[in-house]
């Protein structure tokens, strides 16, 4: 079946001498692995350099359900970044964000409102020019809304832990490590209550920052038993250093 659709680039790798293997997350049929030419000629090096972390396709594809990886008739831009590919802390983000993707989106079906979610988010973070140093944890934390286990951040009394067992805020220390601290639930507190458009009012440190990015990923890695290593974790971390 010949079908046309958006899609986001979550991962892609080479195949052969001429190809290579991208992993989509389409907003008609969600998570799919489609092949790719990416032969010497420049057309094809053109096409090819779209496939990079969370760019955005137009796509028309061959779509057969038994099929474990899909062919692509035509793909072209479907919307050009104006600063993630040319800012290296930017780009460092959405590379972690997309490693994050890959590992968390696995359903082969239409799932629009999260789609959704994610391209509005990462056209609203490309024009960003206030507040983007935090939209990963802005991003992550909405996202788990997504997923079904977003944090209950009612606060439960005057001093707070965020029980990442528990995945809600609680009024005394729990006796487990798995837990943020008073200070880093303050602050994932003011967190869980802004839009993306008031992230320039959410200031804090970079040790913090690191702090609370720690905390969203280990609490991403108690839902998803096989999340494995974050990779771009560090690499992140040391752009943001």
């Amino acid at each position: 079946m010949l079908a046309a659709t958006e899609g986001i680039v979550l991962h892609f790798i080479k195949y052969g001498e001429s190809s290579v293997i991208a992993t989509v997350f389409t907003r008609e049929f969600g998570r799919e692995s489609y092949m790719v030419n990416a032969s010497r000629s420049r057309k094809s090096k053109n096409k090819a350099g779209l496939l990079q972390p969370l760019f955005l396709l137009d796509m028309e594809v061959y779509q057969k359900q038994s099929r474990d990886i899909q062919r692509v008739k035509e793909f072209k831009s479907l919307h050009a970044y104006q600063n993630i590919p040319f800012d290296i802390k930017k780009a460092t983000q959405a590379i972690f964000l997309s490693e994050m993707l890959y590992k968390t989106i696995h359903e082969q079906e239409s799932n629009p409102e999260l789609y959704d979610f994610i391209k509005g988010s990462l056209l609203y973070f490309d024009l960003m020019e206030e507040g983007w140093q935090n939209f990963h944890l802005y991003f992550l934390f909405r996202l788990t809304e997504y997923f079904g286990f977003m944090p209950d951040t009612r606060k439960a009394a005057f001093e707070s832990w965020f029980d990442l067992r528990k995945g809600a805020v609680v009024p005394n220390e729990p006796s487990h490590p798995l837990f943020a601290n008073k200070e880093a639930t303050g602050h994932l507190l003011t967190l869980s209550g802004l839009k993306i458009n008031e992230l320039g009012q959410f200031h804090i440190s970079r040790s913090l920052r690191d702090t609370l990015l720690s905390v969203l990923v280990d609490y991403y890695q108690l839902h998803f038993e096989n999340l494995g290593e974050i990779k771009s974790l560090n690499v992140l971390k040391e752009v943001f250093s």
